[in-house]
C-alpha cells in the first residue's frame, strides 16, 4: 500500500472529524482488555503481580499486533479503508487541541473540572496558576505521547509499530503508577512505556529549538525529574516563559501560567505538529523510512 496515501487519509480523517466512537476505537479496546484483567486479578505477591501485571501486557500488545496486521489480509479497497482507520486511531491531534481548549475559562470550577479530565492528579485543591499549569503540562507530554511517538514508529516499523506503540502508552496510562495497587503489576508496562518515549521524547525537543533556541536548550539541561516525560514539559515552558509545576515532583521557573498562556501553548503546539508533519510527509514521499509493505 501507499503509506503516504494511508497517513494523508489518516491525518484528514484526524483533523476534519476527531476521533471515532469509542465502542469502535482499538485504544479503547486497549484499555478495555487490560482493565479486565487488572480488576479479577487479587494482588498477592511482587513476583506474581509482576508475571501477571506482564502477560496482561503481552496479551493486549499481541492484540495490537494482530490488528496491526488486517489489512494485509483484506482485498482491496478494504485494505486501505482498514490501514487508515487503525493508523489514525494511533494518534490524536485535534481531540487534544479540544481537551486543552475547554480549560481556557475564567470559571474556576469548570477549569477544574476541565482539568480533571485530562490529568491523573487530585486537581480539587490547586489554585488557578497551577490548573493552568497542569492544562499546558498535559498537552506538552501528550504531543509527545499522541503525535510525535506514535508517528516515529509508524515511519520505523509501519500499521505495527504505530499500533503497538499506542498500546504500550495506553497500559503505561492505566497501569503505569507507583503505588501499593501497581507497583509490581504495571511495572513492565511502565519500563516499556520509558524505553519506547526516550527517542521520541527528545525528538520532541528538537522539534521546539526553532522556536526558543538557546533556551530550550537551557531548560532541557533542567529536565532530570523523570526519564522523558519532562523533557517536552520544560521546552515548553522555556518556549512560553511560564513556571510549569507538580508540587513535590518538579518545577521549571517562569511567571504564573494564565488563560493567556494556554492559548499561546495551543499555538504552539500546533507549530510542532506542522514541524512534524512536514518532515513525516517528506521521509514517507521520499521512501525514506521502512513503512508499509508494497
Amino acid at each position: 500500500m501507499d503509506a503516504l496515501m494511508v497517513f494523508g487519509l489518516a491525518l484528514l480523517w484526524d483533523l476534519a472529524l476527531g476521533e471515532p466512537p469509542a465502542k469502535l476505537h482499538p485504544v479503547v479496546w486497549f484499555g478495555g482488555i487490560a482493565g479486565l484483567i487488572d480488576s479479577r486479578y487479587k494482588r498477592r505477591s511482587p513476583v506474581r503481580d509482576f508475571l501477571v501485571g506482564t502477560a496482561t501486557a503481552l496479551i493486549v500488545l499481541v492484540f495490537a499486533l494482530l490488528l496491526s496486521i488486517l489489512p494485509s489480509l483484506a482485498p482491496y479497497p478494504l485494505n486501505y479503508a482498514l490501514a487508515v482507520y487503525l493508523l489514525k486511531s494511533s494518534f490524536a491531534i485535534r481531540s487534544l487541541h479540544e481537551h486543552i481548549a475547554r480549560t481556557v475559562t475564567d470559571d474556576i470550577d469548570e477549569k477544574r473540572k476541565s482539568v480533571s479530565m485530562i490529568v491523573s492528579r487530585d486537581v480539587s485543591k490547586l489554585d488557578e496558576a497551577h490548573l493552568n499549569s497542569a492544562a499546558i503540562e498535559s498537552l506538552a507530554e501528550n504531543l509527545n505521547d499522541s503525535v510525535i511517538a506514535p508517528l516515529f514508529y509508524f515511519l520505523l516499523f509501519g500499521l505495527p509499530g504505530a499500533l503497538i506503540y499506542r498500546a504500550v502508552n495506553t497500559l503505561d496510562a492505566m497501569l503505569g503508577y507507583r503505588n501499593e495497587r501497581y507497583e509490581y503489576f504495571g511495572k513492565f508496562s511502565a519500563r516499556l512505556d520509558d524505553a519506547l518515549n526516550f527517542i521520541p521524547a527528545r525528538l520532541t525537543v528538537l522539534l521546539y529549538l526553532p522556536l526558543g533556541g538557546r533556551k530550550v536548550s537551557r531548560y532541557y539541561r533542567l529536565a532530570r525529574f523523570k526519564i522523558n516525560s519532562d523533557k517536552p514539559m520544560a521546552v515548553m515552558s522555556a518556549v512560553l516563559g511560564v513556571w510549569l509545576e507538580k508540587p513535590g515532583v518538579y518545577r521549571f521557573p517562569g511567571k504564573a501560567p494564565e488563560n493567556e498562556d494556554i492559548k499561546r501553548a495551543l499555538k504552539v503546539y500546533w507549530l510542532v505538529v506542522a514541524e512534524w508533519l512536514v518532515i513525516v510527509s517528506l521521509l514517507l514521499a521520499t521512501g525514506a523510512c521502512p513503512c508499509l509493505s508494497p
